[in-house]
């Protein structure tokens, strides 16, 4: 084990986990890029997709939690060599999950406007969020069940085949996005936001029929659903549970952000949009050495190698630190630039570039708090991340932006509020890891 945790290991996990991490996020991404271009309505249009991207990854990572529990037991599992233990679990997991998306998408459907109304949407944004939405749900089922094979694919200690799909998922949304949003002279209409959506969905479909694909000819791993429920399934479902409620305060606090961001008005919403665009896939590609001790700390607490655990956390953090650094580096050589590729709206990259500098500060904390939360799931410690970011929304997030909304900040006290909510993550997940594996380590022979 000791000689798996080496840079090259880590690497070769955490590099391929990067760039499959980016996949969701980097879909809005594109369509603010090109939506931003468009000649009618630009802002309004980013706008739209900031409010519907923030529901949907809402519901993408309350109901996305699947991918590490099903990660976490068979890493276990894979690291006592028990793997046939858990062999029924995957498609029953699978089942659940997809079968929980189509419900969301029927009670969420009929109640589209109402949803956006609540994040104090209205007018022209109002229309063009229900629009985009309504056409962007119907990727929803298909983006969780290849989660829940991406999860199926950790567990097992490969990351390269869920690169792959999200490669190709990523090159069919960008050429669908440009022809689709300006259209092709004489032969594709221009479709604008609604293009950017269709482009998305699309691109849905094409990498769950890849991961599906892959997984039943490159895996030993079955699909086919049985009864009875494998001994598995309520520990999957009470750590699928406790992440649930996890991010339900993590989408707490991203529900306050957004609808006092609209509130400030569209300029205010259409920067906080590009720049919360920007710290997710900051937040995804530092989520690949996040993913890489997800999946070894799993295999390794399965075969109880306690101190090669705690060397893999301190290695990881050293890594997170410099890509975080590096990130924040990148951004600053390039602030303008970056801001230019979104939009050309003076009014909106004034308000951006007066707060870009603190999501770029924030990126060491974020590998600090990402790989730690990563390695907690990985372990099965569900609750700690669930108590610690309950706590962290309500007396840190909540009243930091309370205060300074209270003297008008406006985007600045979102992104302090922010800032505070990551170090609050991250320093208490440090302590606990400490307390409890040193003292496994002592006693392992």
């Amino acid at each position: 084990m000791n000689q798996e945790i080496t840079f090259k290991r880590i690497n070769k996990l955490a590099i391929p986990a990067l760039i499959a991490g980016v996949a969701e996020p980097l879909l809005s991404t594109t369509d603010l890029a090109i939506v931003g271009n468009i000649q009618q309505n630009a802002t309004e249009s980013i706008a739209a997709i900031g409010i519907v991207g923030a529901f949907l990854s809402m519901l993408i990572w309350v109901f996305g939690q699947t991918r590490s529990g099903i990660s976490s037991i068979i890493s276990q599992y894979l690291g006592a060599n028990k793997l046939n233990e858990v062999k029924e679990l995957p498609a029953q997991a699978i089942v659940l999950v997809v079968s929980i998306s189509f419900l969301i998408l029927a009670i969420s459907y009929p109640f589209t406007k109402e949803i956006f109304q609540f994040y104090n949407a209205s007018g022209t944004i109002l229309e063009y969020s229900t629009t985009y939405y309504k056409i962007r749900v119907f990727g929803f089922p298909f983006t969780l069940l290849v989660i829940a094979i991406f999860g199926i694919f950790r567990g097992l200690q490969n990351t390269y085949y869920p690169m792959l799909i999200a490669i190709v998922g990523t090159i069919v949304n960008v050429v669908l996005d440009i022809v689709l949003v300006y259209g092709i002279e004489n032969y594709i209409p221009a479709m604008n936001i609604e293009g950017a959506a269709y482009a998305s969905v699309f691109a849905q479909i094409t990498m769950a029929l890849m991961a599906i694909y892959l997984l039943l000819k490159k895996t030993s791993i079955s699909l086919k659903f049985t009864l009875p429920f494998n001994k598995e399934i309520r520990r999957f479902i009470v750590m699928v549970a406790n992440l649930f409620v996890r991010t339900i305060a993590l989408n707490v606090a991203l529900y306050f952000a957004t609808s006092y961001a609209t509130d400030y008005g569209k300029e205010y919403i259409a920067a906080y949009t590009i720049g919360l665009n920007i710290w997710l896939m900051g937040a995804f590609m530092i989520d690949g050495y996040s993913s890489a001790g997800n999946i070894l700390s799993g295999k390794l607490v399965g075969a109880k190698a306690y101190k090669t655990l705690i060397l893999l956390g301190r290695k990881l953090i050293i890594y997170g630190l410099i890509f975080g650094g590096g990130l924040a580096l990148i951004g600053f050589v390039f602030y303008h630039f970056i801001g230019r590729i979104f939009t050309q709206e003076i009014v909106v990259l004034k308000q951006f570039y007066n707060t870009f500098w603190i999501i770029l500060a924030m990126q060491p904390i974020c590998a600090v708090a990402f790989i730690y939360d990563g390695m907690f799931k990985g372990l099965g410690e569900t609750k700690y991340l669930r108590n610690i970011l309950l706590l962290s929304t309500l007396l840190v997030f909540i009243p930091v932006l309370l205060i300074f909304d209270a003297m008008n900040y406006k985007l600045y006290a979102i992104w302090i509020a922010f800032y505070g909510w990551i170090i609050a993550r991250s320093i208490p997940l440090i302590f606990v890891f400490r307390k409890k594996f040193f003292l496994l380590s002592r006693k392992e022979n």
